[in-house]
């Protein structure tokens, strides 16, 4: 087969009328090495495809250093933003790729122009480069004028991210549909025709594999999901890290260290939680809630407020509310002798109050994100505070730890303020229910 390939006609080989100028200087280079015509050729040609990928890796690096430097350099320097869009859509990158293309396929008929088949498979070769790079191009273009339209204020409330992978599908089918042609030898035309009467044939039998190759498309077009990512997708039990995407399918692995296999599809026509946001900011949310006894909420009289100014956090802040309360009554002449008249300090403000000061404080949360503690709506299992913020550490273990941490203080610092957490039934309900029934 090796042979075929290298050499169909050993006359075609010999003729110096075939060679090239290049190639004779190359050829006539290695008489000191004695070989026979035919190793000759071989030899030739390697030294050539061997100095020809030096020099393109050279090339290479003077783009990549030189060429695109100054282009990056340059787009900074206009006005507009398009040619920065470019850059950042790595489209003169990609143009870089069709220099060495060009070059190859313009020289490797020279290179192997003893060997008429090689020359034939390296040229089908270097045309499907060629297409590639050529879709990696326009890939790029379609991309840069997609964001280019997003800052026009127009065009905000357009689908611009639907037409663009409406026009990159496009352009996946005809890029496709030529590499076929390059490879079988067949007329595009001709392919498409016979491609429209098994239409109906191929959507029916390869359906989940059309859907996994749409969806796919649509998935790395829009960033949805990469390799590494943690996504939460309930319905069909993943909730981890993926750890493999395909046309197919997505494997996860559940912190339980099970694999759960989702088709790809369903990553478009589902919805599914993706955690890479959390992981990237730097900071995991809290979000968790105490109910507290109803009937435990009340207002706190001078001594038991004495007593809470013993807690650090909270004294300047009683001293502060008790000056506003105080000016606030004698503003309003509130009748002080009937407690709800006028404004009074209550147990589950002061609560809320030195929970607020305490989670400010801790050294584990992030002091750049929302941090709040409110009310919920009150509910037949009491009322819930809420505690809201942000770790600064996504590492799971950790996040577990200050999380626990917090809420073994608030929940053991409750009773300090004459609340009560509710429980259903609460012990005290019980106790008070038994020592009702035995005193009857």
């Amino acid at each position: 087969m090796i042979n075929n390939l290298l050499v169909t006609n050993i006359d075609h080989i010999l003729d110096p009328q075939n060679f090239n100028g290049l190639y004779q200087w190359f050829f006539n280079l290695l008489d000191f090495l004695s070989l026979s015509d035919y190793a000759t050729h071989v030899v030739t040609a390697i030294l050539l495809v061997s100095s020809f990928t030096i020099c393109m890796f050279i090339l290479d690096y003077i783009l990549k250093n030189f060429f695109l430097v100054l282009v990056k350099v340059f787009s900074t320097k206009t006005k507009t933003t398009f040619d920065d869009l470019l850059v950042n859509n790595k489209f003169f990158h990609n143009i870089t790729h069709l220099i060495p293309i060009t070059l190859a396929k313009i020289l490797f008929p020279i290179f192997f122009l003893g060997f008429p088949n090689m020359t034939k498979f390296m040229m089908s070769v270097t045309d499907i480069l060629f297409i590639l790079a050529i879709t990696l191009v326009l890939r790029s273009l379609i991309r840069s004028v997609r964001d280019y339209m997003k800052t026009k204020p127009r065009m905000i409330d357009k689908p611009l991210d639907s037409y663009a992978q409406v026009f990159s599908i496009i352009l996946y089918f005809f890029a496709g549909v030529i590499i076929f042609s390059i490879v079988t030898g067949t007329d595009p035309i001709k392919f498409l025709i016979s491609l429209g009467a098994a239409s109906a044939i191929l959507i029916l039998v390869f359906k989940d594999t059309i859907m996994g190759f749409v969806a796919s498309i649509q998935v790395s077009s829009n960033d949805m999901v990469r390799v590494g990512d943690w996504i939460e997708m309930s319905k069909y039990g993943a909730d981890g890290t993926v750890l493999e995407m395909n046309l197919s399918t997505v494997k996860v692995q559940n912190f339980d260290k099970t694999i759960s296999t989702i088709p790809t599809h369903l990553l478009i026509s589902d919805s599914f939680k993706n955690y890479r946001g959390m992981q990237t900011s730097g900071g995991r949310r809290i979000k968790r809630s105490i109910n507290i006894k109803i009937s435990s909420i009340r207002y706190l009289d001078a001594d038991e407020i004495n007593m809470l100014k013993k807690i650090q956090l909270l004294a300047p802040y009683i001293e502060e509310r008790q000056q506003e309360i105080a000016d606030y009554n004698e503003l309003t002449q509130a009748d002080q002798s009937m407690p709800i008249n006028g404004r009074r300090i209550t147990n589950i403000g002061m609560f809320r109050a030195y929970v607020t000061r305490y989670i400010k404080q801790n050294p584990n949360i992030h002091k750049e994100y929302p941090l709040m503690v409110r009310h919920l709506q009150p509910t037949e299992h009491g009322l819930p505070i809420e505690l809201y913020m942000f770790t600064n550490t996504i590492i799971w273990a950790e996040y577990e730890n200050i999380m626990a941490d917090i809420f073994d203080h608030v929940l053991a610092a409750v009773d300090y303020f004459h609340l009560e957490v509710f429980e259903l039934p609460s012990s005290d309900d019980v106790r008070h229910f038994l020592q009702n029934n035995i005193m009857k």
